[in-house]
């Protein structure tokens, strides 16, 4: 049987701000191209399909085209959900998709009851594992002092271990979502953890023929049978550096056999640019950046006006634009540049960079009030007068 391993679709979710349904559906569309070119028996889609637990009307309709084509090409789906998705929304109508090939295991009471897909060595047991938060599912799984997601994650396997030994020699595949030891987070996720501890450990899965895990955004191998595929798309400017990917894993009689990385094409691509105003708007070397969403920032001296329609006029797809004056932040600096100055020069400093250089008669006028400060005996203010004691 041949399988493709894919994770973290989070359909419905926006980029600073821009919506990416149209790139989404793009993403998706060339999943389904590889499971016609690839032959491709089952998909394996480990949590988040969504990116929100309501998803909007327009996200719904993207990843049922998505569902749509994969079935088109030949596939069936295995699917948990995520802590982004809703285990009741997603899971509705379950039973019934599943006679169109979309098989759904959202709840912990599903979890030890395989979905039953056969090829020519007989049948192989696919265990689906949803997001489970310890606060929520401790009590259902039968451990209440349960309190880490290492501890719910033991229990659910537990109970899909007692299954697997009353079916005998058989083949299995688990998807979870979960935090793995060893897993690398690029900082676009969520955080798992509610209560307790979130990560749990790689030998929680010893004796798998094949684990598809779902949460971390980047492809990662973490043993030969356990692996995170990754987001189809890039999620935050921290993913620039990575090629987003699924995984072909073939079984034979024996178990797994091979795992293969398939590359997945770029729908847009990241660049973090720096520079002053005029440079980004005039380099050369910045071409290759203007079909890319663009995180710029500005060192010019002064703060530019209105920079992020200028740089639209050339990076039409620009989500961020921040200044840092070329000196750095002069806060982190602030003990630096007052040291060995007087009052009146540091106060004069201050005047300047906020309105413009106090004239002659402004600095005769602030020495005399600092004078006075610094000649000023300690002691308790004096009351201030009541209201019909003010004078003119």
């Amino acid at each position: 049987m041949r399988m493709l391993h894919t994770s973290d679709w989070h359909i419905g979710r926006t980029f600073h701000g821009v919506d990416l349904l149209s790139d989404q559906e793009r993403a998706l569309g060339a999943v389904a191209e590889l499971v016609a070119e690839e032959s491709v028996d089952v998909v394996l889609i480990p949590g988040d399909i969504y990116d929100r637990s309501i998803p909007s009307a327009d996200a719904i309709a993207v990843c049922n085209r998505g569902f749509e084509a994969i079935r088109a090409a030949g596939a069936t789906i295995v699917a948990t959900s995520g802590n982004h998705d809703s285990p009741t929304r997603l899971g509705a109508g379950a039973s019934f998709a599943a006679a169109g090939g979309l098989h759904l295991r959202t709840t912990v009471a599903q979890a030890d009851r395989p979905v039953l897909l056969a090829d020519e060595h007989g049948d192989i047991a696919m265990y689906g594992i949803p997001y489970l938060e310890p606060e929520i599912t401790r009590a259902e799984l039968g451990v209440p002092q349960a309190r880490s997601h290492a501890d719910i994650l033991d229990a659910a396997m537990d109970r899909i271990r007692a299954d697997l030994a009353r079916r005998g020699d058989i083949r299995s595949v688990i998807l979870a979502h979960a935090f793995v030891v060893g897993g690398a987070a690029t900082g676009s996720e969520r955080s798992i953890s509610v209560g307790g501890v979130e990560t749990v450990p790689l030998s929680a899965f010893t004796g798998i023929d094949y684990v598809a895990l779902g949460h971390l955004h980047s492809p990662q191998t973490l043993s030969e049978s356990v692996r995170y595929s990754g987001s189809p798309l890039p999620y935050s400017f921290a993913e620039n550096s990575h090629r987003k990917a699924v995984w072909i894993i073939d079984l034979d009689e024996s178990g797994l056999r091979e795992v293969r990385r398939r590359d997945l094409p770029s729908v847009r691509g990241l660049s973090r640019l720096t520079g002053t105003l005029d440079e980004l708007l005039d380099d050369p070397a910045h071409a290759e950046a203007q079909e890319h969403y663009v995180s710029a920032t500005l060192t010019d001296t002064a703060r530019p006006v209105d920079p992020l329609r200028k740089l639209r006029e050339r990076f039409p797809h620009v989500v961020h634009v921040e200044w840092a004056r070329p000196e750095g932040n002069p806060e982190l600096r602030y003990r630096e540049r007052v040291r060995g100055r007087r009052d009146t020069e540091v106060a004069q400093s201050f005047l300047t960079d906020v309105r413009g250089a106090p004239s002659a008669g402004e600095m005769a006028w602030l020495e005399k009030a600092l004078a006075a400060a610094v000649a000023e005996p300690d002691r308790q203010p004096a009351a201030l007068p009541l209201a019909g004691e003010l004078t003119a």
